[in-house]
């Protein structure tokens, strides 16, 4: 029989777990056609024939927590992704563009960030269903794969704005409603950030009440909890507590601990997880391999301030400030103060749009408060006001020995926690967070050929099967003759990343071929310029639900 693509010579890792074995693979269309003994693969009758001996095949890599989006919107390549071997990114923590309308603001777009970006202005508003974002994603075209939670922040703003307090009677059958139509629109379940605004204002039992809707679909719980410092342990309690009531599975969101004097907490973590796996509750979670976290310098300040859309208002007012730097300075709790927990010395600001503020790319929160002759928390509310933007920022908070030793949990994942972009119009932009760029490949070269923390099939696995799996996405995340044919050839031996905090945007060496739905997308480490990608779709997925997508930019 006839194929698209022979390759042989490589070792395969098929994403289950399993040794790696010598194969032939053949891809036929979107699909895989088979694995055959090494050899047994005839030349003669491919399109094309890929020579990898020394490398590994294995499936395409799933970003189960992908901040592709707004990047998609300028460009539908995913470089820095697809040059990990991404081939399915997954949306949706906090925000998603859509549904619009309800009491949500959706001109909170960084509209002027790219002029690519300013053509979808008036499309947004008119995706009132979930779906119709992700429709017309693919309708115009992208490289990757895409799926998504629907964003609880986007939940929460459709039904009560960016008001606090509790969702009264109405508001919460409004969520109940959208929740209901985004689960048959395709989404995965509803993703919360809880430490941001509107979803930090979300109590415990409005978590529920939406999350029975996503159960009753067979949908997923994923969240960036509560806390993941001095009530980190308090907020994972909580985290499982949802899931019990709710009845249904839990994902946590970048597992981590934070600040040196909570490290210890993580064995107790991983336990009380192990705790409510051995008692019959599905409990897990992914993570990057960085010892920094990415946010905004926002986030140093408590996330009441923003309450009612008025944090630049607020940071403005003299009388305010005051309060609220006693509240940074020495926080009363109820909130993850990132700004003690890191200290300015750990606080990189990266993301100035102002050229003044240029020259503090590099320093730390430190640094330019001494540059500019004020404390620290003076310092991040005036670069807020003036910026009038969340301003990219990486806080180092977490331990070496944490991160090793959450790669080890048979139930960890990976996630980039990032979006996919391109240097050409990235650089401009500033820099970024490396895992942009590194995260799947800096596993792979550090944690698993150079240190042997785990291994190479562990990791593969972790990056594929475990994630598919998840999520409940049929027919991927492994090398099985008739599975759609998304998949990695890369060198185990040069696979490496080379994206720093210092110079973020560098695409990772050693990923040579990546096929997406069977159509190759990097060939010999270079984009092709194909964008094969599909929209996936959750276990809710109602066919006739909704509408088509609006009309293309």
């Amino acid at each position: 029989m006839s194929v698209d693509v022979l390759i042989r010579g490589a070792r395969v890792i098929d994403g289950s777990g399993n040794p790696w074995y010598y194969a032939d693979v053949t891809l036929q269309g979107e699909r895989i056609a088979a694995i055959l003994p090494p050899g047994k693969g005839d030349a003669s009758s491919a399109t094309e024939v890929v020579d990898a001996e020394g490398m590994v095949v294995c499936p395409g890599f799933v970003d189960l927590q992908s901040h592709s989006i707004i990047p998609l919107m300028i460009d539908p390549g995913c470089l820095s992704k697809i040059t990990q071997g991404v081939t399915t990114e997954i949306m949706g923590e906090s925000w998603t563009p859509a549904p619009a309308g309800g009491k949500a603001d959706h001109e909170v777009f960084p509209w002027e960030q790219h002029e690519s970006l300013r053509p979808w202005r008036t499309r947004v508003r008119g995706w009132t269903r979930f779906r119709h974002w992700l429709n017309a994603m693919e309708d115009r075209g992208v490289t990757p794969n895409i799926g998504s939670f629907l964003g609880g922040g986007t939940l929460r703003a459709y039904a009560k704005g960016l008001e606090e307090g509790a969702a009264t009677g109405d508001e919460l059958e409004v969520m109940r409603r959208v929740m209901r139509e985004a689960m048959e629109d395709g989404a995965f379940g509803v993703a919360y950030a809880l430490i941001y605004p509107p979803d930090a204002f979300v109590e415990t039992g409005e978590l529920v009440e939406v999350c029975k809707v996503v159960s009753e679909y067979g949908g997923i719980y994923i969240v960036h909890m509560r806390s993941e410092a001095d009530a980190f342990l308090e907020a994972l309690d909580e985290t499982i507590e949802i899931g019990a009531r709710a009845g249904l599975p839990v994902e946590i969101y970048h597992l981590k601990v934070s600040g040196q004097t909570n490290w210890p907490k993580m064995v107790q973590a991983i336990a009380r997880i192990d705790q409510a796996r051995a008692r019959g509750q599905d409990v897990t979670a992914d993570m990057y391999p960085y010892l920094a976290g990415g946010t905004g310098l926002s986030s140093v300040f408590p996330p009441w301030l923003a309450a009612d859309g008025k944090f630049y208002e607020n940071l403005r007012d003299p009388g305010t400030r005051a309060s609220i730097k006693e509240e940074v300075l020495n926080p009363s709790g109820g909130w993850e103060a990132l700004g003690t927990l890191a200290g300015p010395e750990g606080i990189f600001p990266l993301e100035f749009n102002r050229p003044e503020h240029g020259g503090f790319v590099g320093k730390s929160l430190a640094e330019i408060a001494q540059l500019q002759g004020k404390d620290w928390v003076e310092t991040a509310a005036d670069l807020l006001v003036a910026e009038e933007q969340r301003i990219g920022t990486v806080y180092f908070m977490m331990s070496e020995d944490n991160l090793r030793l959450q790669l080890r949990q048979p139930w960890i994942k990976i996630s980039t926690d990032a979006g996919g972009v391109d240097p050409a119009w990235a650089i401009p932009m500033g820099p970024t967070h490396p895992r942009s760029y590194g995260t799947y490949t800096r596993v792979l070269g550090k944690y698993v050929r150079e240190e042997g923390v785990i291994a190479l099939e562990d990791a593969i696995r972790k990056m594929t099967w475990a994630v598919t799996q998840r999520l409940g996405i049929r027919e991927r995340g492994l090398l099985q003759p008739g599975f759609y044919a998304d998949v990695v050839v890369f060198d185990p031996e040069t696979v490496a990343d080379r994206a720093t905090f210092e110079d973020s945007h560098q695409i990772s060496s050693g990923i040579r071929d990546v096929w997406v739905n069977g159509t190759r997308v990097l060939a010999n480490g270079e984009h092709t310029g194909a964008t094969p990608g599909r929209v996936l779709y959750g276990p809710g997925w109602s066919p006739g639900a909704g509408s088509t997508a609006s009309p293309q930019p």
